[in-house]
């Protein structure tokens, strides 16, 4: 089974913060409807990987939606828009306040139409403030909120890879959306629902900026080593590298076993996870010379023995074929017209053990239910290809 039968979301996002909410929402049992412009949307397009010109975050942000295109600015538009928000109970849209309301999708033009109407919104930086009309991407968020100062080297400060805001803030509007569905079935009112890309990078943050307000530690980036225990650092081995993470007295008691030295035990500099971070070159230094005379198998299986938290470090190539990723059922291969072979969507990353949360559906080709769901609004055939012929869907 599945939780949100009979739900159904008009998902306006771009990129990654609304399209994930949507696609979890969807992973769920909502019927989530993508509303594209005409001629596809900017993330369709970004890193394509298809011959139409598809990319793979699109391919994925997109699983279990039904596609629809729309230009909402044109007076017709909005008679669409108007029909497809009174059979809805969710609006997803991540985009600034004056383009929302300029295509009629803030809440007051949307409550206008169904009063309990759950509209989800995110922002940059908030709705008000200095800040409030900028616009913004993950990155820009990953700055602001200290991450990029801290990661990489002192000198260089470096952006993640992988836009960890943007997921953030796609996960945690889904739990409130969630929410906002509850409460209605309570209240029988509907609600906005706001997120921000700087307060989901705030709230990762929020341990170290404490620390800073409360201690003035003025942290600078050490790269891959860790600065609150040891050993904490990507460590190469003969053949290649692995992360190693000790956090705590019972692991680094294990880790100081397994180099057989008990000074590791009785030297005060390493008496704590503080005074080891504070020592951890020392420490990492040991490690290495450890790690360099063994190959990326022998050191996991001895770390692995002596219950320390290890990880090799993987190509994406190599994520693909490992054997954890393969056999945890991770992926779902899933065909798309324009590839090759099926595409390894990764499914909704969490588990219920009563709920169905597989890929029912492989993200839509642009517009492919376009159809469909005109039909389902009460248009008939003939206004179809109208509006169609005139540019509005």
């Amino acid at each position: 089974m599945t939780v949100l039968d009979g739900i159904r979301v008009l998902d306006f996002g771009r990129y990654i913060a609304g399209p994930f909410c949507g696609a979890l929402l969807a992973d769920l049992g909502a019927d989530v409807i993508r509303v594209e412009k005409v001629h596809g949307s900017e993330d369709r397009y970004v890193a394509p990987v298809t011959e139409d010109g598809e990319s793979g975050g699109f391919l994925a942000l997109n699983r279990n939606k039904r596609g629809f295109t729309l230009n909402p600015r044109t007076p017709q538009g909005q008679e669409v828009v108007r029909k497809l928000v009174a059979t809805a109970d969710v609006v997803i849209a991540n985009l600034p306040p004056d383009t929302l309301a300029s295509m009629g999708l803030d809440y007051a033009s949307l409550s206008a139409i169904k009063p309990d109407i759950i509209l989800t919104t995110s922002t940059a930086f908030g709705a008000s403030g200095p800040y409030g009309r900028r616009v913004g991407f993950d990155g820009v968020a990953q700055a602001m909120s200290g991450n990029m100062h801290l990661t990489g080297e002192a000198d260089a400060p470096m952006k993640n890879y992988y836009p960890y805001v943007d997921y953030t803030t796609g996960a945690l509007n889904t739990v409130a959306t969630l929410s906002a569905i509850v409460h209605r079935m309570q209240t029988g009112a509907g609600q906005h629902v706001q997120g921000c890309l700087l307060a989901s990078a705030l709230t990762i943050a929020n341990g170290t900026l404490i620390e800073q307000a409360a201690l003035n530690k003025n942290r600078v980036a050490t790269g891959n080593r860790g600065q609150t225990s040891a050993p904490s650092d990507a460590f190469q081995t003969s053949d290649g590298w692995i992360l190693v993470q000790v956090v705590g007295q019972p692991l680094y008691e294990r880790w100081a076993k397994l180099m057989g030295e008990e000074r590791w035990l009785t030297d005060a500099r390493y008496a704590t996870d503080e005074a080891r971070g504070d020592n951890a070159a020392d420490i990492s230094e040991r490690m290495a010379e450890w790690t360099q005379g063994r190959t990326t198998a022998e050191a996991m299986r001895e770390l692995d023995a002596a219950r320390i938290p290890c990880g090799e470090v993987l190509t994406p190539a190599q994520t693909l074929v490992n054997e954890q990723v393969l056999q945890g059922g991770f992926l779902s291969p899933t065909d798309y017209p324009g590839l090759e072979s099926p595409a390894p969507l990764v499914r909704m990353p969490v588990e219920l053990a009563k709920v169905d949360t597989s890929i029912r559906r492989r993200a839509p080709t642009l517009g492919e239910h376009t159809r469909e769901i005109m039909l389902e609004l009460g248009y008939d055939d003939a206004a179809i290809d109208a509006l169609k012929g005139e540019g509005v869907i």
